[in-house]
């Protein structure tokens, strides 16, 4: 195994982490502040995607796609929240998964009717083809590393944006005590409004990255929600710094799971049944690990931090 190669997966460990961040940042926000579980965030990161798509087939620019994609899942989201989940806010979980399931459903018959079931493709910006060295020969996709400058850009743009800004203090204000930040004459209402649109832009922003990498298709958001769901966990539930965490660990252990089991399996058994096996533990390797870290920290590795 050569040292190129194992960097060359541990970097797209890393890029599999940033994306994952992405989603996962809005996601954590969303149930830290409103207390409400969101099964419809992984159909704004589809939306993210199809704008993407769409607004660089009609112009050729995938720049201004880009930008579209930020737009269309911010006012998806927005749309979203004020005219159902608003009323969903003082009624239980159950209520919250069953309506947000609805719209999965909602949100992917609308837009398979807009855009047929065949899956779109986006390509690779020219600014951003070609490969960079590595460290012992290899070659690394640069479109891969600007998705990982891009992650860092916005996970230090959030931290920021959480700890030193008026509208980060109402956030965590929000997340602690609702009930008093509305007596203080903040309009919560618009708070939320405001803090669900940015997840469903953040959504939407590893959307529109990721389908430059592979199809853009109806039901892309449910598996990349569930990877989600397991970041906050990890992390802990409303923290930026664990959602970041969480996304980059389960990022390069799904990674480097899938990469080394089969071929250490495969000094033991036959490549063949080492392949099979091998893919089969890793995709429950993230799961593995999140039952252990809830095990030692229930609440999470950040859970109350911001």
């Amino acid at each position: 195994m050569s040292a190129a190669l194992l960097i060359e997966q541990l970097l797209n460990g890393l890029q599999l982490g940033v994306m994952l961040f992405l989603i996962a940042a809005g996601l954590t926000l969303i149930f830290g502040v409103m207390g409400l579980i969101n099964l419809a965030h992984g159909s704004l990161y589809m939306i993210g995607a199809f704008a993407c798509a769409a607004v660089a087939a009609a112009t050729g620019s995938f720049w201004l796609g880009l930008a579209a994609s930020l737009a269309a899942a911010a006012a998806a989201g927005a749309l979203m929240e004020v005219a159902i989940i608003r009323r969903l806010y003082e009624r239980d979980h159950l209520d919250q998964v069953l309506a947000t399931f609805a719209l999965i459903l909602i949100l992917s018959e609308g837009t398979r009717w807009l855009f047929g079931s065949f899956p779109l493709y986006l390509d690779i910006p020219p600014l951003l083809q070609g490969a960079v060295p590595l460290p012992g020969g290899g070659q690394y996709q640069l479109y891969r590393l600007a998705i990982i400058g891009v992650g860092i850009v916005v996970a230090v743009g959030l931290y920021l944006l959480i700890s030193r800004t008026r509208l980060g203090m109402r956030i965590r204000a929000g997340e602690s005590d609702r009930e008093m930040i509305a007596a203080l004459g903040v309009d919560i209402r618009t708070l939320y409004t405001v803090v669900f649109a940015l997840g469903a832009a953040l959504a939407g922003l590893a959307g529109a990255m990721v389908g430059a990498l592979q199809s853009v298709q109806v039901g892309m958001g449910e598996p990349a929600l569930i990877l989600a769901f397991v970041v906050i966990v990890i992390g802990g539930i409303g923290s930026i710094k664990g959602a970041l965490v969480g996304a980059i660990l389960v990022g390069v252990v799904d990674t480097m799971g899938r990469f080394l089991l089969p071929k250490l399996l495969a000094l033991t058994m036959p490549v063949s049944q080492a392949n099979l096996v091998g893919a089969a533990l890793a995709s429950m390797l993230i799961y593995i690990v999140m039952a252990l870290i809830l095990a030692l920290r229930p609440r999470g590795l950040f859970a109350g931090q911001a």
